[in-house]
């Protein structure tokens, strides 16, 4: 539970304003919920006494005045309330998505976007009515029953004792269904998100599945995520209709209760009619504060849930810590590897294996959990003991087989993983201690799969960063040669991409790719595959662009085919993650007995492939 304080008094803090206007608005409405009885009441006793008066006149419109005001105060309650929970939970969204994109590549590779989805904003959403309603609707709802107990107490004790003992029998029924629904909602939210999880994978490979027939496999492994999700979702509502047939069992024993109390205080001549009537409408109006802690005892079901869901996400830490606030030299960048050897964990060598994509047999046990809480050890290292030197301003092209290091390579060089053991330097500075602020910054990288967004041109130039004015951005353009193809796009910077860069080819998307870095500046500039899918043609009209992109910078190529490698002036061949040969390039061309020179004698395509 302290856990909910926390979030409550963080995500309220800076609304207590509205806050206040809420609780005074709730407060007032139960005067109003109080007064109306005894309105009531005076009218009955004074028809029975007197007969029709003007006093009675006034007494109705008194009554209908406050039914009015209490429907007009809640109107207002709800769209507080609601502006309250929508600002709160869009509060802990943007902290809570802020959080989970600084987590690192092995987490994101151990989830699903989808789960994460479902966790950023599904898990948010239902925390929408706890931010809003639930405090102040507890405390009002509490402060209405004590109101109650004491007016009828003072009514009659005998009433008011039976009341005290209702109201504690039923109290104590909404804790326990409370807490037997918290488990079972705990787990229907997890299946929801391994649901989630599987649908937006397997939907945004919709054409590979199509392109194989694999539909019927799909939606016989979505069958066994909904079956899953549905007998976990059946027992949290099985949980909640316990609590809603409870409780209105016990309403109905406590409207008949107070009914046989009012009649018998009545007929015994200890109250008016006028009182046996308002004691027996206390009793029903008791059912109404009673019902919404019950209500509330739900929202708290979910809210625990989605609490400890989103606890347990920000509990979730960087490997990969800043190190410090040392800044790279300017310039282009020296690059230096002192006996590396890096292995991953099995989490990320398992996110395409069954582990994580379990069979829709296992998910129907009710003891699932998460398929990754316990695959933490380190796997066979993906490179053993690499030892290389780059000298700043020159390229180096990286060759090997499939599976032989090259990609992994790439990522310790802009810090996505820290090396097992061993030490990187960029301009003779340790990675460990840059801030990775400063290293985002002045390492750049390009891959074969280019991110464009559903935005506009300039967005997906300068990735949002509204301080990079158009005319920067136009001399990258320019510098490029892209700046007239951009101009005659229908609305130049401003023309919209469709999602995902639809409408642009591939080496149109490779080109925005680059104008993101130039406009960067890096000192190293590293390109994985990045033309391993064009074709030759398309390839050959981004020759003078890389060229541009690599002036005066180091640089380093991953590349399978021939030609991408010829503007090396340094190679290294990597096979099981060691070093088998590294050299200058024309020297090793030159050597006959070398790997490289086999490698140009043969054809590389055909023998790295």
């Amino acid at each position: 539970m302290t856990t909910h304080w926390r979030f409550l008094i963080k995500f309220l803090r800076p609304q207590w304003q509205r806050v206040l206007l809420l609780s005074l608005l709730i407060l007032t409405g139960i005067g109003l919920q109080l007064l109306n009885p005894q309105v009531m009441r005076y009218f009955i006793d004074t028809t029975q006494s007197t007969g029709a008066t003007p006093a009675l006149i006034v007494a109705a419109l008194v009554y209908l005045g406050v039914g009015l005001a209490q429907h007009g105060l809640t109107l207002a309650n709800t769209a507080l309330s609601l502006d309250v929970g929508w600002r709160a939970t869009n509060a802990l969204r943007a902290d809570l998505l802020r959080h989970v994109l600084r987590l690192d590549i092995p987490f994101h590779k151990a989830h699903t976007p989808g789960a994460l989805i479902e966790r950023v904003d599904g898990d948010v959403s239902a925390l929408g009515e706890f931010f809003s309603q639930f405090l102040v609707r507890v405390v009002a709802n509490l402060l209405l029953i004590a109101a109650i107990l004491v007016i009828v107490l003072r009514t009659s004790a005998l009433a008011g004792v039976a009341l005290v003992v209702y109201t504690v029998v039923v109290g104590l029924v909404l804790v326990y269904v409370q807490h037997i629904g918290v488990q079972r909602w705990n787990e229907a939210r997890q299946a929801w998100g391994d649901q989630m999880g599987f649908i937006e994978e397997h939907y945004a490979g919709t054409e590979d599945l199509r392109g194989v027939g694999a539909e019927p496999y799909v939606l016989y492994r979505l069958f066994g995520y909904m079956r899953a999700l549905t007998e976990k979702a059946r027992r949290g509502w099985m949980a909640q209709a316990l609590g809603y047939a409870a409780t209105n069992f016990l309403y109905v024993a406590g409207y008949a209760l107070g009914l046989a109390i009012g009649a018998y205080l009545y007929a015994s001549g200890q109250v008016t009619i006028g009182a046996a009537f308002v004691l027996v409408y206390y009793v029903g109006m008791l059912a109404d504060p009673l019902e919404e802690l019950r209500n509330q005892g739900e929202v708290l079901q979910q809210a625990t849930v989605g609490v400890r869901r989103v606890d347990a996400l920000f509990t979730q830490q960087p490997q990969l810590q800043s190190g410090g606030q040392v800044t790279l030299p300017a310039g282009p960048l020296a690059v230096e590897l002192d006996h590396v050897t890096f292995a991953y964990t099995d989490i990320e060598q398992a996110v395409n294996q069954e582990a994580v994509n379990p069979d829709p047999a296992t998910l129907q046990s009710p003891n699932l959990q998460s398929p990754i809480s316990t695959l933490q050890s380190p796997q066979p290292p993906t490179l053993h003991d690499i030892t290389l030197t780059l000298s700043s301003g020159r390229i180096l092209g990286v060759l090997g087989r499939t599976g032989s290091g090259k990609t992994t390579l790439t990522r310790l060089l802009y810090r996505l993983y820290d090396p097992g053991e061993g030490r990187i330097a960029l301009g003779g500075v340790d990675l460990r201690t840059v801030a990775l602020a400063d290293l985002r910054q002045r390492v750049g990288v390009v891959t074969q799969d280019v991110q464009l967004f559903h935005a506009t041109l300039r967005d997906n130039i300068t990735f949002f960063d509204a301080t990079i004015d158009d005319a920067r951005i136009e001399t990258a353009l320019a510098e490029l040669g892209l700046l007239d193809w951009v101009r005659v796009m229908p609305d130049g910077l401003d023309t919209v991409l469709a999602p995902g860069g639809g409408g642009l080819s591939a080496g149109e998307a490779q080109l925005l790719a680059f104008t993101r870095l130039l406009l960067r500046d890096p000192g190293l500039v590293i390109l994985d595959e990045a033309t391993s899918r064009l074709d030759p043609i398309t390839e050959a009209r981004l020759e003078s662009a890389i060229d541009r992109l690599l002036h005066n910078r180091t640089a380093v190529i991953v590349a399978h085919r021939l030609h991408t490698v010829e503007r090396a002036d340094d190679i290294v061949i990597l096979a099981d993650g060691r070093v088998l040969e590294s050299g200058v390039r024309a020297v090793l061309a030159a050597d006959p007995s070398s790997h490289f020179a086999r490698l140009l004698r043969s054809g590389m395509e055909e023998v790295l492939a």
